[in-house]
């Protein structure tokens, strides 16, 4: 363990030289955390004896404007406001690390803030679903607390999601004292923070539908929300019904839920969205397929036609918006991100049949779309925007992948969509079959993408002949030869130079240039490069599983004890592990099972973040009124 916790003064040197924070923002941190859940405990009992009353009348001020129950209404109002100021926390996060490197600790970082409030109040907003419902059982799926006190499935849900994501947080710290800190996305306890908060939004779609359900059993006796306005009790609409300006509201608030899901799903690929990524181009694909299967597929059959198109309108407003604060006015590396509108279309086309009667045959069709034209389609706007499009050479391996992920996954959706319909869900061996199919799925094609080669016996001859400087910083151009001639061929993802972490007045931190082939092995850059001040600059490959990396120039670090590898006018270096370039505070000095070992651990705990929405969808199928399903099932709500 480094001997971490020994001193003061170890801790913080610890936090200087790449690993934990100081103990002085861990004290801070803990104690932040224990003053909020010792407030929501206060806000609770006295809630609950009925010693305050604001609280109850703010909630049902918020479900009259939304015509939803205060204990829907009010958490779902302070989730929209917590979850974007947690994302552009996010997006802000990155790129400080994108163009500054790693800080000091979490209350070092100004991003870290707007993630760390985020988190915690879509945590209160969970708190506050369950907290509300006076006298009443919020919905007929709602979970017994106490003799008198029933919580909403989504509340406990969300509330989870989010005590999930937090947990990465202390996680997280433990992570870099053992390990080093691995500057990518994709550490394990990164994927815990962005897993909780993106899948919080299946949490929201969850409440609200209990909601929707909790308002029809008093529709008979409001005529004017019920449409009726002869008031004859005898024709109520079905669940979550309504006409006028009410149903627009409500498409338009379930259409946006699902424009956050859009965004939700989408964090995985911010990396890409940076053109810093750290694995294997083919991931892209699966991933925007993922997302855009599960997302829009169950907007266009749970709100129906036109959703997914309003979903992606919303996700990229969103997204525009909070790249152009990070970038051009904060001036920190700037991030695209995928459209989804081709995808959208190919699903809104197959929204126009009746295929859209049988959920699962819709999900698994319009599953296979999106993972073969809809992934066509995105590719345009990747090939446009994008540093790294999409080569002829990946598309067959990509295919492989992002087929059967689209049809499981649109299955999952269509699944999702038919639990939250009314008509109950299909025998529990088919629903079961389909997320583990899910699961297996989309793991097996995780592991193909981490598969990966690293030349042996190659180099790189690199000669630079310097260019005017830029932000003070020495510039370069480069010319590359790579040894053997023939190890990449005429079709890689890339051969390109990365420049990273070294933020001046002009140059944001962030330089990347896709050399030029000349010959056989033979490239060179069409701009030129810094090779000065912090910068790490270094030659990247990657052609189908081949992935390796050669130091330009890496500034000195003393935190990790890392002596400067200088840009000589000519040297020749081997290709090495791309990973020990990029993750360069990352320690490979513990044994090979404890990394095996706690990523195994932060695996268990997200299949069982997975495990319980897929619990709370079925519960909720299965006690919804009108349920097809047998009463002997009804009870035990299994997955």
């Amino acid at each position: 363990m480094n001997d971490v916790g020994v001193t003061s003064s170890n801790l913080i040197a610890a936090a200087q030289q790449g690993g934990g924070a100081a103990l002085d923002q861990v004290i801070g941190m803990s104690a932040a955390a224990g003053v909020i859940s010792l407030f929501l405990l206060y806000l609770a009992v006295m809630h609950r004896t009925r010693r305050i009353t604001w609280l109850q009348r703010l909630a049902d001020f918020a479900g009259e404007k939304t015509n939803r129950p205060g204990w829907v209404a009010l958490p779902i109002v302070m989730f929209i406001s917590t979850i974007l100021t947690a994302f552009f926390g996010f997006i802000w996060d990155v790129s400080l690390h994108i163009g500054r490197g790693r800080d000091e600790g979490p209350l070092a970082n100004p991003a870290h803030y707007f993630i760390l409030v985020g988190l915690f109040f879509l945590f209160i907003a969970g708190c506050l679903a369950i907290i509300l419902p006076l006298d009443e059982k919020p919905g007929p799926s709602a979970v017994k607390i106490t003799r008198t006190w029933y919580a909403p499935t989504g509340g406990l849900l969300i509330a989870g999601a989010g005590l999930y994501a937090l947990i990465g947080f202390p996680l997280d710290d433990i992570w870099h004292r053992i390990f080093g800190q691995d500057v990518t996305l994709w550490g394990p306890t990164h994927l815990m923070l962005i897993g909780g908060a993106g899948l919080s939004l299946v949490g929201v779609l969850l409440l609200e539908h209990e909601g929707r359900v909790a308002m029809a059993g008093n529709v008979a006796t409001d005529p004017e929300s019920a449409g009726d306005p002869t008031g004859d009790t005898e024709t109520r609409p079905a669940v979550g019904v309504e006409s006028g300006r009410r149903a627009v509201i409500t498409w338009f608030m379930r259409a946006s839920a699902f424009g956050g899901l859009v965004i939700g799903l989408s964090v995985f690929q911010i990396e890409y969205d940076f053109g810093v990524e750290q694995f294997r181009l083919v991931f892209q694909p699966l991933l925007i397929t993922a997302a855009g299967a599960f997302a829009l597929i169950a907007a266009v059959l749970m709100v129906g036609r036109g959703a997914a198109l309003f979903a992606v309108a919303f996700a990229a407003v969103v997204r525009w918006i909070t790249a152009l604060i990070v970038g051009p006015v904060l001036g920190e590396p700037h991030s695209t991100f995928a459209l989804y509108l081709g995808m959208a279309l190919v699903v809104e086309i197959l929204g126009l049949t009746a295929l859209t009667k049988r959920r699962l045959l819709f999900g698994a069709v319009a599953g296979l779309a999106v993972g073969t034209v809809g992934v066509y389609l995105e590719s345009l706007w990747v090939e446009a925007m994008y540093l790294y499009p999409w080569p002829t050479s990946m598309w067959l391996e990509a295919l492989a992948t992002t087929i059967p992920t689209g049809v499981l996954v649109g299955l999952t959706a269509g699944l999702f969509a038919q639990a939250l319909s009314g008509d109950g869900l299909p025998r529990p061996a088919i629903r079961r079959s389909i997320v583990l199919g899910m699961v297996v799925v989309c793991s097996a094609s995780v592991a193909n993408g981490l598969m990966i080669d690293v030349p042996q016996n190659a180099q790189a001859t690199v000669q630079l002949t310097d260019a005017p400087r830029e932000d003070g910083f020495r510039m370069v151009n480069a010319t590359v030869q790579i040894s053997p001639s023939d190890l990449i061929s005429d079709d890689p993802e890339w051969v390109s130079l990365l420049a990273w972490q070294g933020a001046g007045d002009t140059l944001n931190g962030l330089v990347v240039d896709n050399l030029e082939r000349t010959g056989p092995g033979e490239y060179r850059s069409t701009r030129p490069m810094p090779v000065d001040g912090t910068w790490k600059t270094f030659l990247r490959v990657q052609d189908g599983r081949t992935m390796a990396g050669a130091p330009i120039f890496m500034a000195a670090d003393e935190g990790i004890g890392a002596e400067e590898v200088p840009a000589l006018a000519e040297f020749t270096r081997p290709l090495e592990y791309e990973t020990k370039l990029l993750q360069r505070e990352r320690s490979f000095d513990h044994p090979a099972w404890l990394f095996t070992a706690a990523s195994l651990v932060v695996l268990a705990c997200s299949l069982a973040l997975l495990w319980a929405l897929a619990w709370g969808a079925a519960r909720i199928s299965l006690r919804s009124p009108g349920n097809t399903a047998s009463t002997d099932e009804r009870p035990r709500t299994r997955v």
